[in-house]
């Protein structure tokens, strides 16, 4: 009878204990904790049932499976390196980088396999055919409009995969020796091309200026003679006023006044001790000594 007891109790823990583990194997398989960087891809009968997304998720136990836990974290590509040849036939290699982001586990699961290895084909399919659209000086000059064009690409190639592109990188445009030696001569040339340029413009403005000052002058001394000849005609027509006002007699007076002038002037001499002057000078000086003293 004891044993029959015992053997009860047993069967009877063991029952519990098997519940006890089945239910804590349905809480195990139905409660999902989602990290806040990741979400998982839940199927049911192996069809896809729904996307769990960070926290607390329940699911069927037993028939709702995780299959797939996808990382929603900025990633980035490695550094890709591609030849392309401009529209000027000139073989450059490009180096790029892509940064991206699933935000759409199930069509990432379902649609791509090699997620990383298909963007990178994209990226270089279509980084050489914009690149052929461009001449080199162009590729060089407009990187920043080339990037735009190639990130708005890709963005329409992958958005059947649920991935958004977040930024595209043109790390290097290289250009083989033969090239690169080519453009320094060019470079060197137009240097030098706009050093000449330069110094014929210089030139050229030396002589500008010179020419201007020589206008300048003349000019200005042109309109000193132009004073002078004003001034000497105003001298001439006060004269001739005066003629016509007083008649001879002025006339005579300034020749009077000139005379006499003339001889302090020459008695004033230094290197002049005797003065020998004709009789007709002195009757003439005479006069004008007289007319002088009559104006007086």
């Amino acid at each position: 009878m004891t044993e029959d007891i015992i053997l009860q109790l047993i069967s009877a823990n063991i029952v519990w204990l098997l519940i006890t583990l089945l239910v804590v194997i349905v809480i195990f398989r139905g409660v999902k904790i989602v990290p806040q960087s990741e979400q998982y891809v839940v199927e049911r009968f192996g069809k896809l049932h729904k996307v769990l997304g960070p926290g607390i998720n329940l699911i069927v136990p037993f028939l709702d499976v995780v299959r797939h836990k996808i990382s929603i974290l900025e990633r980035q590509l490695p550094t890709a390196s591609q030849d392309a040849i401009t529209k000027d036939n000139v073989l450059v290699r490009v180096e790029t980088s892509v940064f991206y982001r699933i935000v759409q586990p199930e069509k990432t699961v379902y649609r791509i396999r090699d997620v990383d290895a298909a963007i990178a084909t994209t990226v270089a399919g279509i980084v050489r055919a914009e690149i052929g659209k461009m001449d080199l000086d162009d590729v060089q000059a407009n990187r920043n409009q080339l990037i735009a064009t190639i990130k708005g690409f890709v963005e329409d190639a992958v958005d059947n995969w649920g991935i958004e592109v977040t930024r595209a990188e043109i790390l290097d445009v290289n250009l083989d020796q033969a090239t690169r030696d080519a453009m320094l001569q060019q470079l060197n040339a137009e240097r030098a091309r706009r050093a000449q340029v330069t110094e014929a413009e210089g030139t050229k403005r030396a002589v500008e200026l010179a020419a201007d000052a020589e206008l300048y002058a003349a000019e200005q001394t042109a309109k000193a003679r132009r004073i002078e000849a004003d001034a000497e005609a105003y001298a001439t027509s006060v004269v001739a006023a005066a003629i016509a006002a007083n008649g001879l007699e002025a006339a005579q007076y300034q020749v009077a006044l000139k005379q006499v002038e003339a001889l302090n002037a020459l008695g004033n001499s230094p290197s002049s001790n005797t003065i020998l002057i004709p009789a007709q000078a002195l009757e003439a000086f005479g006069n004008a000594f007289n007319m002088l003293r009559g104006r007086g």
